[in-house]
Formats: structure tokens, C-alpha cells, sequence
């Protein structure tokens, strides 16, 4: 589980093909990795990835043609930033909202312009998961918890206040990029129960 709070932009040190998929290693950059164990969990871009090698600069993970498919990690090359967080412990502040590093799909730019401070951006998201986005709530994008301003049919809009462009790769995004979505689980669980009781047509 994590929060949306990016702790530190690392860079894409090698993609190696593994028997089918791939092992990626990131130099964590700004992340510390102290207390950090194989095994553990790290949110790679907003994909949980399970770190399999590590030391004090870098940790390596196995990311299955699953995700590849479908999360923006298969696109990625040697040198590109990626957005990381730590696993959420015990005690830790939840600073955004609960993130369980499940990609649901991908959003697209659509546009982005300056708004006072801040940077305006507009997503695109597929048909089947724009019913889960409204106005205020949350979602994640790039593994960077938002809080969504407006919703026009399947495209939303979020604002980037300077700390956050400095500190994510939100806004390095040029239009028609694609980014990693997960939309806030709690939508998911109130369609869920919601629907529980209605039988089928």
C-alpha cells in the first residue's frame, strides 16, 4: 500500500530481458533505500514492483509481460526519470490517499497550460474508467495522488502546484503522453456494494 506522495525521482539504469519479460534496475536517486529489504515494495511510476536486488544506489526488480502490457514501464529506456515511493509502514503519514500500485490503465495528456502557479493539465482516461473519476475526489496518476477539479465526459483535470512539478515528473509530460492510472479504490468499493444487491436484467 502507498499514498501518492512521490519521495524521490530515480532514473531507469538498465532493462534486461529475463526469459520472457524483463528485470529493471533504477538508480533511486532522491529515494533512500536505507531499511529496504528484498522483498519489499516500491511504487515505480504508480506500478508496485517487488525489489529482488539492492544496495545503498539502486534496487532491481522483475516486471512481468502483464505489466509491460499494460502500464507505461514497457516503454520505458535507460535514463528516463520514473516517480518512486516507499511501501506505506505502520505509523507513516498518509499524506495523499490509499494507493495499492495496481495500474487500472493508461491516461492521456490531452492538454496542459499555466494556471497562476500552478500547471493545468487534462487527461483523457479510457471509457470504461471515467465513471470512476469526479470532481474532487482522488486518483493517481504516474503514481502521484491528485485531487480531480473537473470532469467532462471520459477527460478530467487536475492542477500541479510547483512543489509538485518540482519533485514528480508530472510536469516534464507533453501532450499525448501516455501515464499510469489507478483510480481511488474507494470508487471501486462503493460501486461493489452498491451493485451487490441488484440482480441481473
Amino acid at each position: 500500500m502507498f499514498t501518492g506522495i512521490v519521495q524521490g525521482i530515480g532514473t531507469v539504469a538498465a532493462l534486461t530481458p529475463r526469459a520472457g519479460d524483463v528485470e529493471l534496475v533504477v538508480d533511486a536517486g532522491g529515494l533512500d533505500l536505507g531499511g529496504v529489504a528484498v522483498g519489499d515494495s516500491i511504487s515505480v511510476s504508480g506500478a508496485c514492483l517487488t525489489a529482488t536486488r539492492l544496495d545503498a544506489q539502486r534496487f532491481a526488480a522483475d516486471v512481468s509481460n502483464e505489466t509491460l502490457a499494460r502500464t507505461t514501464l514497457g516503454a520505458l529506456r535507460p535514463g528516463d526519470p520514473v516517480n518512486l515511493e516507499r511501501a506505506l509502514r505502520a505509523g507513516d503519514a498518509l499524506g495523499g490517499h490509499y494507493v495499492t500500485g495496481h495500474v487500472d490503465g493508461l491516461a492521456r495528456l490531452v492538454r496542459a497550460h499555466d494556471d497562476g502557479r500552478s500547471l493545468r493539465l487534462e487527461f483523457e482516461v479510457p471509457a470504461g474508467l471515467a465513471r470512476y473519476v469526479a470532481p474532487k475526489g482522488s486518483v493517481t496518476l504516474a503514481g502521484v495522488s491528485l485531487t480531480v477539479n473537473e470532469v467532462e465526459g471520459a477527460r478530467f483535470g487536475v492542477n500541479l502546484i510547483p512543489h509538485t512539478q518540482l519533485v514528480t515528473t508530472l510536469g516534464r509530460l507533453r501532450p499525448g503522453d501516455p501515464v499510469n492510472l489507478e483510480i481511488d479504490i474507494i470508487a471501486r468499493y462503493v460501486e461493489r456494494l452498491v451493485n451487490a444487491g441488484r440482480s441481473p436484467a
